[in-house]
């Protein structure tokens, strides 16, 4: 978050009683009466004057140890577990993350209680969040001051730190909501309550956890629950699993995507027509209104799949008041969205370019494929094809069938024509390392079985490795393109960053 992103005026007297901790005043220190508008921030980095920094224990870092630190900075008081030596208004509370949660319900239901219109837009799914979340972003901005959260923050600590950059000028929060487990976002909707939800898809992402798609879909199913009275279900008409949701809707339900399970008698869904992809692999599409109307898009990011993440957006656009012809110009405008999620580069490696396309964000099944549907588009309709190179990183929390999903994709990335995959392994986790072997005999066998003996597949223990073997690439063609992917604890996105500089 930016430090210079505010809250609504508070005292620290009314943050003590928000989060059910007691107010510790230094001498000299900020009056407990004093109305002020504080930034909330949990790094000790972004503390500056008129700061809550709220010190939360961690694995590796405790930020009771950084107290003093902030104190220094000017920041005008801690959220702690237990008392610090340092000169700041300290407010001690028995669990640093829940109060942070507590303060940032406090502070939408202070602004919801202010003047002016105020619109929380929940957001989750197996798949797409963050992109749909930077569409949409993009979107609502244009009708009027908009907080969304940086990246992918979508837990107990990065979605409360997003709602408490809500100030008394925001009108729209965008509030990205993940889950790991049954009923997290539950907990999520209790803090930021949505006026809209949209669910994207249940996929197979973090199956391990959950078990059973069954599952995934209940857990999705929490932010339909966790609508305020009256609120607004966005859903994707092309997931049985996300469709099922409209049954238990509070009130109007928007529908929105390519494919159709919807139930008899649904409303009408924003669809897209005539989808074609450029040599860059960025999507043009007719946008269809529910009411029929269109107009024309064309993408500036990359990715067929990202047509239907415009088409959540749009729909929730479109009932937030933009116009159709505004919406279609907007979402054409938009041409970055976080990083490594099929971001575009160039890239010169001892000696030798190559063209990147960074999406080693995170990783599961279905976004797998979608990455390698994006190489393979990428200028497919040119007379002298480019060199095509996978690098392909582990996807986590698969369940029981994790190594046979690992060798599908090594199968589906020969189909894709890729000509040489590279499957990235750990040389200190046994654990990735088979999940890597597991593509490379996947790609091995498929490549044996379907006459493709040319494609070159490898498989390698570390990211140094696979960075020699993209350059020897490059260095042999001369058009030669790139593809990252895989789960954020694989470190290609590491090996991204080392690729930048």
């Amino acid at each position: 978050m930016t430090p210079e992103a505010a809250m609504m005026p508070v005292t620290l007297d009314q943050v003590a009683e928000a989060v059910g901790g007691e107010l510790h005043i230094p001498a000299h220190a900020r009056s407990p009466h004093e109305t002020f508008e504080p930034s909330v921030v949990s790094d000790s980095r972004q503390a500056h004057d008129n700061s809550i920094f709220v010190a939360i224990p961690g694995e590796r870092v405790d930020g009771h140890d950084f107290v003093a630190q902030v104190a220094g900075q000017g920041a005008a008081a801690a959220i702690v577990q237990h008392p610090v030596e340092a000169p700041i208004a300290q407010i001690i509370v028995k669990d640093s993350v829940e109060a942070l949660g507590r303060l940032a319900q406090y502070n939408l239901a202070a602004r919801r209680a202010a003047a002016g219109d105020f619109t929380i837009i929940g957001i989750t799914g197996s798949v797409g969040k963050t992109t749909t979340k930077d569409l949409l972003h993009a979107l609502l901005s244009e009708l009027g001051p908009t907080v969304a959260p940086v990246g992918s923050f979508n837990n107990e600590i990065g979605l409360p730190l997003t709602a408490l950059q809500v100030g008394k000028r925001t009108r729209f929060l965008i509030a990205e909501m993940g889950a790991n487990h049954i009923g997290e976002i539950a907990h999520l909707t209790h803090i930021a309550p949505p006026d809209i939800a949209v669910v994207l898809k249940v996929g197979v992402a973090h199956l391990g956890e959950f078990g059973s798609r069954e599952r995934i879909a209940q857990a999705k199913s929490e932010i339909i629950r966790g609508l305020v009275p009256g609120g607004t279900a966005v859903l994707n008409a092309g997931d049985p699993y996300v469709a099922a949701m409209s049954d238990i809707a509070p009130a109007r339900v928007l529908w929105f995507g390519l494919d159709d399970t919807r139930p008899a008698g649904a409303e009408a869904k924003t669809t897209a027509q005539a989808i074609s992809l450029d040599d860059l692999d960025h999507p043009s599409f007719t946008l269809v209104d529910a009411d029929g109307s269109a107009a024309r898009v064309t993408l500036g990011i990359s990715g067929r799949h990202n047509v239907v993440n415009a088409l959540a957006a749009a729909t929730v656009a479109r009932a937030c008041g933009m116009t159709l012809d505004q919406t279609a110009r907007a979402l054409s405008r938009v041409n970055r969205i976080s990083a490594h999620r099929m971001a575009v580069s160039q890239v010169e490696r001892d000696g030798a370019q190559f063209t990147l396309i960074d999406d080693s964000f995170n990783a599961n099944p279905d976004s797998m494929k979608a990455g390698l549907d994006g190489l393979a588009a990428w200028h497919a309709q040119d007379s002298t094809q480019p060199y095509r190179v996978a690098v392909l990183g582990a996807m986590l929390e698969l369940g029981e069938s994790e190594r046979e999903q690992h060798r599908q994709i090594g199968a589906y990335t020969v189909d894709r024509g890729i000509d040489e995959i590279i499957a990235v392994g750990n040389p200190t986790d046994t654990h990735f390392d088979s999940l890597a072997e597991a593509v490379y005999h996947g790609a091995q066998e498929r490549a044996t079985t379907s006459g493709r003996d040319s494609v070159s597949i490898h498989w390698v223990h570390d990211a140094a490795q696979a960075d020699k073997l993209v350059a020897s690439a490059a260095a042999d063609h001369a058009d030669t393109v790139v593809l990252l992917k895989g789960s954020h604890m694989s470190g290609l996105s590491a090996l991204a960053e080392r690729w930048s500089k």
